[in-house]
């Protein structure tokens, strides 16, 4: 009988690892399987529908996904596989992009990491692993909103090229530092980050773009390293994933660096210090863009008399706000109006009463103009 069982556990084995291996075969290439980019993508995407991959590093579905690795693989731009999508690939690069697409599903890792690369704007960028994969909408933002002449949006500021000093605060892999550093010419650019490792990505990144002239680089604590200097512009995508989503994270993203997630028990604990304190490092006619994710509703309640002016993107609503250091005011301002709230802090709660805004926050509030 134990024998039996042996044999019978001996074949039930043999049976799981020939459907494995047939669940996991590589197609054919260069027969009457896979010949063409497109073929590759097809196969890619039918892969990782069946993994339940998530994708929210660059790209929004499977279909982006596969050929944004195919591309890669073959050095090749996204914007190119339109003109190249019915080429064939040689057995070489095949293999490359079969294990690349095997990398993806067996790994969980972002896409970006298995390539050291993601774009934004159409921009190269190198990334690893000591940063998270930059996916901010505020490299969108500065072009629909600050000053670009082939946007039919309003523009929040007069002239880009009257922009002299802008601020990137939680810089990461120095992407929208280098993004301001393109679109406002005439502007010095400081990129702050709490992590030494991401700083050296950003470096990189700031070489590979020929930008070291007008990027500096600092480490520390948002603010603290930067004394008492003023900028035009504050720009901002900071942590602000709460406490509870950040227990449920995806697998692709619990690959990225926590610190570059954790905002705090509600997610604003970095946004309630940026917004406390910006104003004391705004020039006058100045002003903070910050993300903040779906926290909108969290920081309205927090700071009721803050007049946020939200931005839309193409793929996202309300996700990103814009504030002038007129309405924003000075630190002091903050603790004047932390004392109408439950144990005198600005905390995601309902404010007993009516807050006491100074008159002056509530004279900008009320003449503002955007």
């Amino acid at each position: 009988m134990a024998k039996l069982a042996k044999t019978a556990a001996n074949k039930t084995a043999a049976n799981k690892a020939a459907a494995n291996k047939t669940a996991t075969r590589r197609p054919d290439v260069g027969g009457n399987e896979m010949l063409t980019l497109l073929d590759f993508v097809r196969f890619a995407v039918s892969r990782f529908v069946e993994a339940k991959l998530t994708f929210a590093h660059g790209t929004a579905d499977p279909v982006a996904e596969a050929a944004f690795l195919v591309c890669e693989a073959l050095h090749l731009h996204p914007a190119q596989f339109d003109s190249f999508s019915a080429a064939r690939v040689t057995t070489t690069e095949a293999a490359k992009i079969l294990d690349l697409i095997e990398r993806r599903v067996t790994t969980g890792k972002p896409a970006a990491y298995l390539v050291n690369k993601i774009y934004m704007r159409g921009l190269p960028f190198y990334v690893d692993e000591r940063v998270i994969v930059p996916r901010s909408f505020i490299g969108e933002l500065l072009d629909s909103h600050f000053g670009d002449a082939d946007s039919d949006t309003p523009s929040l500021i007069k002239d880009p090229l009257e922009i002299t000093s802008v601020l990137d605060l939680c810089t990461g892999s120095g992407c929208l530092a280098i993004l301001a550093a393109r679109h406002f010419p005439n502007a010095e650019i400081d990129a702050v980050d709490l992590s030494q490792d991401a700083l050296a990505v950003a470096a990189r990144n700031i070489a590979d773009h020929g930008l070291e002239q007008p990027i500096r680089l600092y480490q520390g604590d948002l603010f603290k390293p930067l004394s008492d200097k003023r900028y035009d512009l504050i720009i901002s995508n900071p942590p602000y994933v709460d406490a509870a989503s950040l227990t449920s994270l995806p697998r692709e993203c619990r690959a990225e660096p926590r610190l570059a997630f954790d905002g705090g028990a509600d997610g604003l604990d970095i946004v309630r210090r940026i917004l406390m304190d910006a104003g004391a490092h705004l020039r006058p006619d100045g002003g903070l863009l910050c993300e903040v994710g779906r926290g909108r509703k969290r920081l309205e309640l927090a700071f009721p008399w803050l007049p946020l002016l939200w931005l839309d993107t193409e793929e996202s609503q309300g996700e990103v706000f814009w504030i002038t250091a007129a309405d924003l005011g000075e630190p002091h301002d903050f603790e004047d109006v932390a004392s109408g709230f439950p144990n005198g802090s600005c905390a995601a709660q309902e404010p007993q009463g009516e807050p006491p805004v100074p008159q002056r926050l509530r004279n900008n509030r009320n003449e503002r103009k955007y």
